[in-house]
């Protein structure tokens, strides 16, 4: 049906950042359609799957669509049952920054019917919540700026074909699990640097703070058993077309151990041929 190479279904919460990240796409060389109905989505991919000078294309679908949204999920089978696969790129954020950055655009949510901002968030939840699940990358935009989210859709879909990618997450527990990790590991059981009163203004990206938290005696048996844990999903997820994984390492301020580790789990990552991102997003909360 097609010679694309590479298609990348966008969607997500309206304010999320869709707009930012088909402009990194654009950028990585992708052929962007922005806001097609759902029904016509087959018939696009099949036009321009034939053209000799589109490898790449990424569609943003989402709410705007309004009553033809309920489609969405059709569509895809159907895509499927003709051997396209698309990677879905979901991205969501807190109602509290969704609404923020809603009011700054000064736009109506194309869902509210007049009605409350949250009205407009609420139907869009329930309307994306089976896309949701079949999301092949979430990420949540809540705490990203413009650049950050650049840095995630670019890790993630450059050279898409090239195994598996990773983002490793550093993060504090007080401020809530990340909802877009696909794994989630555990950092309180090492000894708190933050009692440590000249390591305490440091940051798990100073010396110090690395060498403290490395050479506790159960640090790096837990880098060489989470890195076993990585190597034996990473095949299941590519036989599965998941090419994109992220780890989420947390401690409890998301400063000192899980900045660390996450550093050096990363560097573990990236010589076993994984390409790898980090991101801490909770350093400088405090």
């Amino acid at each position: 049906m097609t010679q694309l190479s590479q298609f990348v279904l966008v969607t997500g919460m309206t304010g999320a950042g869709r707009g930012s990240a088909a402009k990194v796409l654009e950028k990585l060389g992708y052929y962007v359609i922005d806001n097609i109905p759902p029904e016509l989505l087959p018939g696009a991919v099949e036009t321009i799957g034939k053209s000799d000078e589109i490898e790449k294309l990424a569609v943003v679908v989402d709410a705007r669509s309004r009553g033809f949204f309920a489609g969405l999920v059709d569509a895809l089978e159907s895509l499927r049952d003709s051997g396209v696969n698309p990677r879905i790129l979901y991205l969501e954020a807190s109602d509290e920054v969704l609404v923020r950055r809603q009011e700054a655009a000064r736009r109506p949510h194309p869902l509210s019917h007049e009605g409350r901002l949250m009205d407009g968030f609420d139907r869009e939840r329930e309307l994306l919540r089976n896309i949701r699940g079949m999301a092949d990358i979430v990420v949540d935009t809540t705490t990203l700026n413009v650049h950050q989210l650049g840095q995630r859709v670019h890790a993630a879909f450059e050279d898409a074909d090239s195994g598996m990618r990773a983002s490793v997450m550093s993060f504090g527990f007080k401020y809530g699990i990340p909802i877009d990790a696909d794994m989630v590991a555990d950092l309180r059981f090492l000894p708190n640097p933050y009692w440590v009163e000249q390591l305490r203004p440091l940051s798990g990206l100073d010396e110090p703070v690395k060498e403290y938290v490395l050479r506790q005696p159960r640090a790096e048996e837990f880098l060489e058993q989470y890195e076993k844990l990585v190597a034996l999903l990473t095949g299941g997820y590519l036989n599965e077309d998941k090419h994109f994984l992220t780890i989420a390492i947390g401690c409890t301020g998301g400063r000192h151990r899980s900045v660390a580790m996450s550093e050096a789990f990363a560097d573990r990552l990236r010589a076993q041929g994984v390409r790898t991102l980090v991101v801490h997003r909770d350093l400088g909360r405090e």
